[in-house]
């Protein structure tokens, strides 16, 4: 599926292991944190509704909430779902109210229960099956039932791409191998990210054989390619047949466009579309988050 910028070997479509890089990413959260000023902590974010407090406070509510639900077995009361749309106002409305609640606290405290709750979350997903079914499926992949190791994945995505938030709004985004834009820890996000290619195509219309390739330009990234078969879209491993369109995304700003981090035409002035552009621009509007 996708080639490895470090050591160019093609893969095919294989699981994504990521546990344990949780005490990794979490632990530069915490030294980012101790480390802001009391201004840098009101600064926005990419995040439209967020500032540099809300970020952190959401970092907190997703862990408690991820061990109370998946480990402990305890969930709030959900309403009646009836679609993804439903799914991602459910979860906009959760996200909003923890933010709510855990921004009241000050800076310190906040920190301090980051990291009970990040070391009991990286435990609990170090300790899962990989294989064995998660409580629910990766809906941005368009999956009803995800393994284990997916669902840890996406956990991950989410812990990587909010601390960048914070590294780009306090200018420590992280540059040649700095912060935590590096390929071990930036490339498994991408890779998670690619899952949601088919789904993403779904209503893309092209012959079958039809193929399309989606790389990531510098040290991080990588290529990945996407094919139309008779059953629907599929991720394939990377392979040498010419596609029919190829779009290219700066590493810098791929994880920005599939987490609604940048808008549409400010993506598409920075990425390079060879081929069929009715292939190739659909990846833009790509989403790897549960939001409406």
């Amino acid at each position: 599926m996708a080639t490895h910028p470090a050591t160019d070997r093609v893969d095919p479509l294989h699981p994504i292991f990521t546990a344990h890089l949780f005490p990794k990413v979490d632990g530069m959260l915490l030294e980012l944190l101790r480390s802001l000023s009391p201004e840098a902590w009101e600064k926005p974010t990419v995040s439209s509704k967020w500032k540099v407090k809300d970020v952190a406070a959401h970092l907190l509510d997703t862990a408690l909430r991820g061990i109370s639900i998946a480990r402990d077995g305890c969930a709030a009361p959900a309403p009646n779902i009836d679609s993804p749309r439903a799914w991602g106002a459910y979860i906009d409305r959760l996200n909003e109210q923890g933010v709510t609640v855990y921004r009241r606290l000050s800076p310190a405290v906040l920190i301090s229960l980051i990291e009970v709750a990040c070391k009991q979350l990286a435990e609990f997903h170090a300790g899962r099956d990989p294989y064995a079914q998660a409580s629910f499926g990766v809906s941005w992949a368009g999956e009803e039932k995800s393994a284990n190791w997916f669902d840890t994945a996406r956990e991950y995505t989410e812990r990587w791409h909010h601390q960048q938030q914070i590294r780009m709004a306090v200018e420590r985004p992280g540059i040649r191998g700095a912060g935590i834009l590096t390929p071990e820890l930036y490339y498994p996000v991408l890779d998670c990210f690619m899952r949601a290619l088919p789904f993403t195509y779904r209503a893309v219309s092209a012959a079958a054989g039809t193929a399309l390739r989606v790389t990531v330009s510098g040290e991080c990234g990588g290529s990945w390619t996407v094919r139309r078969e008779d059953s629907g879209w599929a991720l394939k491993e990377h392979d040498q047949d010419r596609p029919a369109a190829e779009t290219t995304i700066p590493q810098e700003i791929a994880w920005r466009i599939f987490t609604k981090g940048i808008d549409r035409a400010s993506a598409q002035s920075q990425v390079k579309v060879t081929g069929d552009p009715a292939l190739a621009l659909p990846v833009l509007g790509m989403v790897a988050i549960v939001s409406t």
